[in-house]
């Protein structure tokens, strides 16, 4: 694909455009004045905060944005992205998804990828893992220097790891009635850990950008803040993981417009929710990318699939073939 000086590839636009339009979301917090605060002065400076508060993402993380991070485990960062930038992932990511049909591709470096019925019942891609691999733009987008002090808050010799793990992961959601992914139940991402070790991990941060407008009333990620600090017990018995589905009083529902970069602690409990609306107008789309502290790993063509996501992946299909026949696909 060809690329204006701007760097954004010139692409047509994605099937289905985010939602720029609506209110504005409600004005960054002002950290003038606040930016050399010592670490008790921005624990207490934090703890008034309300847990909407969005901040701005500054050359480096503000003691004020780390102080809210370790109280409540989360932070939301106002439109890090800009809308061409949004469009031009979500156009490249129809793209890859035309590329694996025709492929007919079911995994990528031993990560399963999951097609279901769309809601006019057509294959529709809504997870897959390495998303960067397939797209030289999006690769480097994801290195841009802006998202460096991200990298900087994970560890200082914290590195993108666009080949290890599941890679650059991009979601959708959508509700209908053959959907296969409306939702995902409550968990924490620290089981594995658990179970091998009986402790539970260090702080594992989550990194995703948003692509799409989310009221708390359209569903999106739910978050049980200050979760991240819990022991083994809460970790494995608070929810039963990946089937608990139901809200929690003590849930926070994270608004997120076009652009938004999240950051949450996988330890804490954190679910999506489905949108109550039907059909397209119900979509949401994120992308996740990993930042490792662990000895490189890198994954490639003839990589296994380990044995957790094997398992997955067969409820996964299982489901997928069900819908296609309840479709009489």
């Amino acid at each position: 694909m060809s690329e204006p000086a701007g760097g954004v590839p010139q692409a047509t636009a994605p099937r289905h455009p985010p939602d720029f339009g609506g209110a504005e979301p409600p004005a960054v917090l002002d950290e003038s004045g606040r930016l050399a605060l010592a670490p008790a002065e921005a624990l207490a400076a934090a703890l008034p905060l309300p847990l909407s508060t969005r901040f701005r993402l500054r050359p480096e993380i503000t003691p004020l944005q780390q102080a809210f991070l370790t109280l409540h485990g989360f932070l939301v960062f106002d439109r890090v992205a800009s809308r061409e930038e949004v469009c031009a992932t979500l156009a490249e990511i129809d793209r890859v998804e035309a590329e694996l049909l025709a492929a007919g591709k079911q995994s990528v470096n031993g990560v399963p990828v999951w097609f279901g019925p769309d809601p006019d019942g057509n294959e529709y891609l809504y997870r897959m893992g390495f998303s960067s691999e397939f797209s030289p733009w999006l690769s480097r987008f994801v290195r841009d220097a802006r998202f460096e002090p991200v990298r900087r808050l994970i560890g200082e010799d914290a590195r993108i790891g666009e080949r290890e793990k599941d890679g650059v992961v991009f979601n959708r959601y959508v509700n209908a009635p053959a959907s296969l992914r409306p939702n995902l139940a409550w968990h924490t991402d620290s089981l594995r850990d658990i179970f091998y070790n009986w402790k539970v991990p260090g702080p594992m941060l989550n990194v995703g950008l948003h692509f799409d407008r989310v009221r708390p009333q359209d569903g999106g990620l739910r978050l049980l803040p200050g979760t991240h600090t819990q022991g083994v017990l809460g970790s494995l018995f608070r929810k039963i993981p990946f089937l608990t589905q139901r809200a929690d009083p003590n849930e926070l529902a994270v608004e997120t417009w076009p652009g938004d970069l999240t950051v949450h602690d996988g330890r804490m409990w954190h679910r999506v929710d489905a949108n109550p609306v039907q059909g397209w107008a119900s979509l949401r789309r994120s992308m996740y990318v990993p930042y490792v502290m662990d000895a490189v790993l890198e994954k490639h063509a003839a990589s296994p699939t380990p044995l957790y996501l094997r398992v997955f992946d067969t409820i996964i299909r299982w489901r997928a073939a069900r819908l296609r026949k309840r479709l009489g696909k």
